[in-house]
Formats: C-alpha cells, structure tokens, sequence
C-alpha cells in the first residue's frame, strides 16, 4: 500500500461511504469483494500451511461475502474447508449473495459447529460496522471457538468488536491475525480491540487513494510520518536558546522526584536549557541532585512573575509533585501566554473552576497541551467521560475542543487530540511503561519538544510515540529513571 494510506484511520462509517464512491465512479463493486476474499485466503495458506481443515463461518452481510469467496478460493487450492453460515443464505442480497451463489461448498448452520483439533476458523460473520450486540448464536460460537483455542483468522475485524471504539458487543474472537482492507480502522487500534485483533494486514483491494482520502477525516496511527518534519537536525549556528528554555516547577521537600524526573527528561529529549523553579523549602533537597539541570527559587506567584520577564523562557511543566490547590491554579492561569504542559496535580487543580482555565487558553494561542490518564480525564471533563456512546478518539476530541488545549488520553491506547479534530492514536506503547513516574518522563519530552518550537499537537504526538519507544529499549525491568536514559533521538 501506498505511504499516503499507510497510517490512516477510517471510521466505517467512512469506510461505507468510500465503497459508494467506488461504486459510483465505476469501479465493479463484486471485483473489490473479491479481491477481499482472495486476499483472505492467501493470509490462510501462507499463515496455516500446516491445517488440517479451514473452517470458514459466513455472517448476513458483505463481510460473509468475502468469507464466500475465501472459501472457494480454499477449497480451489485443495484444501479441506468447511463452510458454516449464520441466517439464512437465501436472504443475502447483492454482491454478497452472488458471492454465496459462486461458492460450491454446502453450508451448514452455524450453530452446528463444533472445533475439532487441526482447525483454523475464518470469522466472516460481521465486520467493522458492527455496532449492536452480537446475536447469541453468534456469542455461543465465539465461546466454543475461544474455549477450544484454536486459531481464528478474521476478516476485516473479529467478530464482535465495534470498529468505531474498539468495545466489545457482547462477546467477541480473538484472532491470531486480522485482514482488513485499504486502511486501519478506531476497532484495530482502541483498547480491547487491539488485543483482540492478533497481527494487522491491511490489503488494498483496488479503491484509488484519492477515494479514500477524499472521505477520511483527520485520524491517523502515530508515527514520525506527523511530525519528522520538524525534528530537523542541528545547523552550525545553533545553541542552547535557539533549542528552547524548559522550565519545570517543583512541588514541597518531600514532592520533588516527579518534578526531577520531567526536567531530566527534557533535557535528554533536546531542550537547551532545563531549569528547575523550586520553593525555598525544597532549594536543598533539589540542589543535591541535579547537575546540568539548572535551579532557581519560585516559591510565589510575585517569584514567577519576575521569572516571566524572561521572554527566553519559553516552555513550562506544572504539575509533576506540584501539589493540588490555590498555587497551582494561579501558575497555570499566569502560563498559559507560553507554551505549557500542564499534567497531573496541574490539572487536578481545575477539578472545579476549569472554565477560567479554558477561557485562558482561548485567549493566548492555545500552546497548552493537558496529559490526563483515565481517572485525571474524568475528573476534569466528567460529563465527556460519562458519555458511553462516545469512543475514546471522540472523547479525547470533545475534550479538546471544550479546552482548547491539546489533549492527550492516556493509557495503552493513548489518543492526542487537537481543538481542531485532528488525532491520532499511538500503538507503540508497551505495558510496562505503566509504573510509576513514567508519566513525569512524557510530560519533560513534550516541554522539551514545545521548547524547541514544535506546534503543541505535533510537540504531543512525537513525545507519546518517543516515550514508547524508551519503553520498549528499556526493557520490561524499566523504572523511570531507565525511561530517561533511553530516550530514542528525535531525528
């Protein structure tokens, strides 16, 4: 597949609008069908060669087409297949029915199926537009299949899992390996989708690009792809100001590690400058452990003012130890004129009052980008969060264009949004990375991005996806400290 649909996410409601387009612009619709189909059987010999029999099950719709067509194409290729069908097959209608019709294996119900040792299922029962819960012949042969725990390969999406917010409805396969077609969709990459989806082939069936683009909305996987043109290496002239002046602000004596953690991490992700503003109280306990991090007493809102007068300093973290309450509401509301990330006890701040932090936003450029994990998330943006009909993508949008903040959701699905509906969700992330101060290191490297003049979501983007990549070069022993150290080069 081409670089231009490479890291593209498509709703399916796109998705069904784009195989209209097809249609329309003259392109055989049944010739796209079979192309799916082929391609599933191919993913099925090369994955398989060693099955006894394929056993594909066909749904109502055009997934179950495709699942005809597999199955032919199987059972052309000599090998053994059997073919079960959940409905009636002589209700099916347009490619699909044509496709069962070009099929010459006998059907059987669906329900009649039980697993036998040296079976692979094809799950061809509903693909990414499903969006209601499974029929429950449907969940009782996902469970036979799941307690059997033989391979499944899916067509599409496996059975059961919503394409548009990756949830489960009702009961759903695991498959060992996914085929979708001309580009990924929310159901691949949102939690418990992505779990379920095994390996991700993504086939181009033939749809020209521009098609496919022409309906997409601004929703991509993350990868360099968003953001590499602004990691541009380091000219001659360069130095330390010209890469940006991070600033980190430092909770009480006995709070200081998170803020340490951040101003570590920014210096190591490319900051020129890191500095630490600590109270008086906490002077001694940060002295004694920084070296290139630089420190300077803040202990009042009059301390930071004069601090501001400083227009080199262009970037701040608040919230890493910071504290909740009064002091860190009024620091954010005196930030928001320079790029901020305002992350944990930042956010936590504006529980209540958050509309003043919003109207603030609004009015200085938006350069502010908020990090919330699921429980930080409701608290700030309750009536969002408590919004089941919403995907975690649309969620995280809805909250940013409440902000105007750039917002990144996160958790093993993590989404960054921007006010203006752009997201992306980012896949590299390992479990592991879930300890404690690994959210300190992601918020230093996207001061460190926004200190050297990235815009706030490309800042985000690029720090979520370097932050899973320090995940996974340090290891499943990491701690954050190890986090910082392996921080990948930006470019």
């Amino acid at each position: 597949m081409g670089d231009a649909l490479e890291d593209m996410l498509v709703t399916p409601v796109e998705m069904a609008a784009i195989d209209k387009d097809a249609a329309d612009s003259g392109i055989d619709s049944f010739s796209l069908m079979r192309s799916a189909g082929l391609a599933v059987s191919a993913a099925a010999l090369r994955l398989f060669p060693a099955a006894l029999r394929f056993v594909v099950l066909c749904g109502p719709g055009n997934n179950g087409g495709d699942g005809y067509v597999a199955a032919e194409a199987l059972a052309e290729s000599g090998a053994q297949v059997t073919l079960y069908i959940l409905g009636d097959a002589d209700k099916l209608r347009g490619d699909a029915a044509r496709a069962c019709k070009g099929c010459r294996l006998a059907g059987l119900p669906v329900e009649a199926y039980e697993p036998q040792a040296g079976d692979i299922v094809v799950d061809a029962l509903f693909g990414a537009g499903l969006a209601r819960d499974l029929p429950g012949v449907a969940q009782t042969i996902i469970k036979r299949v799941s307690a059997s725990r033989i391979p499944v390969l899916a067509v599409d999406l496996p059975s059961g899992i919503d394409g548009r917010s990756g949830e489960v409805r009702g009961a759903s396969f695991t498959a060992t390996h996914t085929v979708t077609f001309m580009a990924a969709k929310p159901g691949h990459v949102l939690m418990p989708g992505r779990q379920s989806c095994g390996t991700l082939e993504v086939f181009d069936i033939g749809i020209p690009t521009r098609l496919v683009a022409a309906r997409a909305s601004d929703l991509r996987i993350n990868g360099p792809a968003d953001w590499r043109h602004y990691a541009r290496g380091l000219d001659a002239g360069t130095h330390k100001y010209k890469r940006g002046h991070l600033a980190v602000l430092s909770g009480g004596p006995t709070s200081t590690g998170a803020a340490r953690l951040s101003a570590a991490a920014g210096l190591v992700a490319g900051a020129g400058l890191v500095t630490l503003g600590s109270p008086p109280e906490a002077l001694a306990a940060n002295a004694s452990h920084l070296t290139a991090v630089m420190l300077k007493e803040v202990g009042s809102a009059a301390d930071l003012a004069e601090w501001l007068r400083d227009k080199r300093l262009n970037t701040f973290v608040l919230g890493p130890g910071f504290g909740v309450g009064k002091k860190a509401r009024d620091f954010a509301l005196m930030l928001c004129d320079r790029a901020l990330v305002l992350d944990a006890d930042g956010m936590s701040s504006f529980q209540q009052g958050r509309e003043e932090l919003f109207d603030k936003i609004a009015g200085n450029g938006g350069q502010v980008v908020m990090t919330p994990h699921e429980g930080e998330f409701a608290r700030l943006f309750p009536e969002i969060a408590a919004d089941a009909a919403l995907s975690k993508i649309e969620k995280a949008q809805a909250a940013a264009r409440l902000s105007h903040a750039v917002i990144i959701h996160k958790g093993p699905d993590t989404v960054v949004a921007a006010p203006s509906g752009r997201a992306v969700v980012n896949v590299n992330a390992p479990p592991w990375l879930a300890t404690a101060g690994s959210g300190d290191v992601l918020a230093g490297i996207i001061g460190a991005h926004l200190a050297q003049g990235f815009p706030a979501f490309e800042a985000a983007a690029a720090a979520v996806w370097r932050h899973g990549e320090a995940g996974i070069c340090a290891g499943r022993a990491l701690t954050a400290e190890t986090l910082v150290e392996n921080i990948p080069p930006l470019a």
